[in-house]
């Protein structure tokens, strides 16, 4: 029986399937949004989830137990700093997975996962054209 053996396996061994989601997380805390397979997310998003929970406590136990969990100080630095503040006053559901089309080279199903309230930054390029298009014209009013 299989009953309550929820692990997505990836097809991959327990050492490296750990290595996996803890870099996944790592990237995921330090980028706000990235692209992996759907699989990876779909693994990754409990997993995640569960460190930000930790994040809203936000004592010394659970700092400890999310670095052991995650292992690169920068990241547990910035789950507890800026990410469990930003959700206290949320009840779970952090993460979003969106669906972004088959991967050219093999065909898998590629997805984002993004925390809910993530902003893609505005472009820099957009900013300079846009304030070079502003300066003329308020040159000649």
């Amino acid at each position: 029986m299989r009953h309550r053996k929820n692990t997505l396996k990836l097809n991959r061994t327990t050492g490296h399937r750990k290595a996996l989601l803890r870099n996944l997380t790592a990237s995921l805390i330090a980028h706000e949004r990235i692209r992996t397979t759907e699989a990876k997310a779909k693994a990754l998003r409990p997993y995640v989830e569960r460190l930000v929970t930790l994040a809203r406590k936000g004592t010394l136990h659970q700092r400890r137990q999310a670095f052991a969990a995650i292992g690169k100080k920068h990241a547990v630095h910035k789950l507890f700093e800026e990410l469990g503040p930003r959700f206290q006053e949320r009840p779970g559901g952090y993460t979003r997975i969106i669906r972004d089309g088959q991967r050219a080279g093999d065909g898998s199903w590629m997805a984002f996962i993004e925390f809910v309230d993530y902003k893609a930054p505005e472009k820099k390029a957009r900013k300079a054209a846009e304030t070079a298009e502003a300066a003329p014209a308020e040159a000649q009013g």
